[in-house]
């Protein structure tokens, strides 16, 4: 098959982690690969394992990009290409409008996020062959506006590393020396876009009731502040600052050692206010790293009513600081949590099968 991915976001992500993956999937399963990304976007270099002439660009700002459609239906023409896929709600009308202008394409998207579309999605995206849903919850916001035949739900999946025990310690020891941590320190970290919805906030307060009650935890900010200047990043470091916390706070903007970032960690938090799927949580569960996260939807459905992660309630950095405590207090309930949560990802977020899964979706909608 001859499959046009777009997305017109400019920065590094989950959603984006995802596309990587799926196209690199797709890729080595024999299909042809083809990428339309913004002349400016930050990481068209992961897609290193398609020809450069693969990959198109098209400066999509809004979600009414005709000129943009105009463009691409162009290049499909030329490549022949029978599947045009869609990943950002700007990308959704543009995708639809190519697929008329080209006639023969197929229509396809997927939806990451909780956010409810608009009405007039229903009417301008009639010609969608398939939704796909990241999860059950994600499912039932489309279904208002795109009928239940036209969604599939499949979740995301991820490449296990399974170190071993011995290599995961090598892993934590080499993480805590390049960034001077001591090695017998307790250390909690998070990972995400810095952004109100993400929580960091929560996180930094968490970090401070943990320390008022005596603990002498250091904690890991993993993320970049997209917005201009900066904002978030700059509040969060001052709230730090203001705490007395500068000393035992690390602040990275990204991580490309993942598995080593998990291994040096003995908590990891999710503190979202929104979450449609967790692909750091899942990470984190296939790392064996234990977890506490906000009551989201992505969460409740990954650490299953606390069978495989600490859950508390979202917006309340207090009852956050309790469940980080409770982990960091008890050595057995860390490993308990640790391999139930690797068993479960492993067997239910296979990778191979989420791509697996999305190409019998194209086949299905080629034959019709």
């Amino acid at each position: 098959m001859r499959i046009l991915h777009i997305s017109s976001v400019n920065t590094f992500g989950g959603g984006e982690r995802h596309l990587i993956d799926l196209t690199r999937g797709l890729s080595e399963r024999g299909h042809e690969i083809f990428v339309a990304l913004r002349p400016t976007n930050e990481w068209q270099e992961r897609f290193d394992f398609l020809p450069p002439e693969n990959i198109f660009h098209a400066s999509i700002r809004n979600s009414f990009g005709i000129f943009s459609a105009q463009r691409i239906a162009k290049f499909i023409s030329e490549k022949n290409i029978e599947i045009i896929h869609a990943h950002a709600a700007r990308d959704y009308i543009p995708a639809s409008l190519v697929c008329r202008l080209t006639k023969n394409s197929k229509f396809v998207l997927t939806r990451h996020v909780l956010f409810p579309m608009k009405p007039f999605h229903r009417f301008t995206l009639s010609n969608l062959s398939r939704a796909i849903a990241v999860s059950p919850a994600v499912e039932r916001i489309l279904q208002p506006i795109i009928p239940k035949r036209k969604i599939e739900i499949i979740p995301n999946g991820i490449n296990t590393e399974n170190l071993t025990d011995e290599e995961r310690k090598k892993r934590r020891e080499e993480f805590r020396f390049l960034h001077n941590i001591p090695f017998d320190a307790q250390v909690v970290g998070t990972i995400g876009e810095l952004k109100e919805l993400k929580g960091q906030r929560d996180f930094v307060l968490a970090a401070n009731e943990i320390a008022k009650r005596g603990d002498s935890a250091f904690f890991v900010v993993v993320g970049k502040d997209n917005a201009t200047n900066q904002p978030f990043r700059r509040e969060l470091k001052r709230l730090v600052k203001v705490f007395g916390l500068k000393e035992r706070f690390l602040w990275l903007d990204w991580v490309e050692d993942m598995p080593g970032l998990l291994a040096g960690l003995d908590v990891f938090v999710s503190a979202s206010h929104s979450e449609s799927f967790g692909l750091a949580i899942l990470e984190a569960m296939t790392n064996k790293t234990p977890i506490v996260a906000t009551e989201t939807e992505g969460a409740k459905e990954l650490l299953q009513n606390n069978e495989t992660g600490l859950l508390v309630p979202v917006r309340n950095p207090l009852k956050l600081a309790e469940g980080i405590e409770s982990l960091l207090k008890s050595a057995e309930k860390r490993e308990t949590f640790a391999k139930k949560a690797q068993s479960f990802a492993e067997k239910h977020f296979s990778l191979d099968e989420m791509i697996e899964k999305t190409e019998s979706l194209y086949k299905e909608i080629l034959r019709g």
